[in-house]
């Protein structure tokens, strides 16, 4: 603060930050303490799998169920009316201690690969991330970084572009293996390219 003291004096001087998405919809959300309250009411704690089955049965699109870490809870979703299920281990609530969804992707597709569509979420950054998560099991790829910093950097075209990259490192890196097509990348491909990242 000493070195920079007219930044200090901005800060100071500056608009309290709110949560925008919330500001001037709940009553009393002006304090911390009102807007943690309304918070913690949000989230229903005795939600149980009868409540998915029951969504399922009003919800006539396909649902998915993000936020699969754990076999019995995949064999679960699979029988519950949902289309496909996302193995990540970050969303509304998260813990530190979560597996990460890399370590469990493998297992959770052994279990119920053939029953449930599979998708994967948590570090995809690259051609090759998304190659390894369909090695392990996946049937497609969740990236949020990749296309909010191309609307960030580019708008539309940004996103397009974001989306290009990791075609093209998808592409390469299945030429390296010696895949040609996505339907040929399986497991052999983590023992014989990456052995040092799981």
């Amino acid at each position: 603060m000493a070195t920079k003291p007219a930044w200090a004096f901005g800060i100071a001087r500056g608009k309290r930050r709110t949560l925008g998405n919330l500001a001037g919809q709940i009553r009393g959300a002006d304090s911390l303490e009102a807007l943690s309250q309304w918070i913690g009411g949000q989230f229903n704690a005795p939600l149980s799998w009868k409540d998915v089955e029951w969504l399922a049965g009003l919800w006539p699109g396909k649902m998915i169920l993000k936020g699969i870490l754990d076999v019995e809870d995949a064999r679960i979703a699979a029988k519950s009316g949902a289309a496909a299920l996302v193995v990540s281990n970050h969303g509304g609530r998260q813990l530190d201690g979560a597996p990460s969804s890399i370590s469990v992707l493998p297992a959770i597709a052994d279990a119920v690969g053939s029953s449930i569509e599979i998708l994967f979420d948590g570090g995809i950054r690259s051609g090759q991330d998304i190659m390894r998560a369909i090695a392990l099991g996946a049937r497609a790829c969740l990236s949020g970084r990749a296309y909010i910093y191309g609307l960030g950097a580019g708008g539309q075209a940004g996103v397009a572009r974001a989306i290009e990259i990791l075609r093209k490192e998808l592409d390469v890196s299945m030429a390296l293996s010696g895949v040609t097509r996505v339907g040929d990348i399986d497991r052999r491909m983590i023992a014989t390219t990456w052995p040092a990242r799981l």
